[in-house]
């Protein structure tokens, strides 16, 4: 690979809009998790230690003795971890108010309503009105063909009824 494509390839990664957006949220929150350590080490940690008895909290810490004499004490500082606590905990609720305040603006806008769903094409309506003029015709001549034999069963029934009458019903009245 010629170096030319290498840096290429590294100036096109640099410059895109991915790498460009990570790199700046990382400056700011390095440069907020600075401002936010300084509001708890200034004003916050100050009033709560001077609560409780003027114990500043970065002091707090216990004592191990020295496992061999001559070495110095081991210190557990746990009043580091509580500032640490402290700090996360403000940084952690800054976050979340911020992340709520951009949803809420998302949910304010509303999406475009979408597109009313496109007609039927011309040849589609055409294809319809082709459709309901063949079953019209199709109905029409099955009514016909029903017609024509309930013509003709009539017709059978009128017949045989004229016969029947004129054998049997008429010698009757003659006698």
């Amino acid at each position: 690979m010629s170096k030319s494509t290498f840096f290429q390839d590294f100036k096109a990664f640099a410059i895109k809009g991915n790498a460009v957006d990570l790199a700046v949220g990382v400056i700011i929150g390095g440069a907020f998790g600075k401002i936010v350590s300084s509001i708890v080490n200034d004003l916050i940690m100050p009033p709560i230690g001077w609560l409780i008895g003027g114990v500043d909290f970065k002091d707090l810490s216990l004592k191990l003795p020295a496992a061999i004499e001559g070495q110095q004490a081991v210190t557990i500082n746990y009043g580091n971890f509580i500032q640490t606590v402290f700090d996360f905990v403000i940084v952690a609720f800054c976050v979340f108010m911020l992340v709520r305040a951009l949803q809420s603006l998302k949910k304010k806008v509303e999406p475009a309503a979408p597109a009313p769903p496109a007609g039927p094409t011309q040849e589609e309506l055409l294809t319809q009105i082709r459709d309901l003029l063949r079953n019209k015709i199709k109905h029409k001549a099955q009514v016909a063909r029903t017609h024509g034999r309930l013509r003709h069963l009539l017709f059978f029934h009128c017949y045989t009824f004229l016969v029947f009458s004129l054998l049997f019903v008429v010698p009757l009245y003659l006698e």
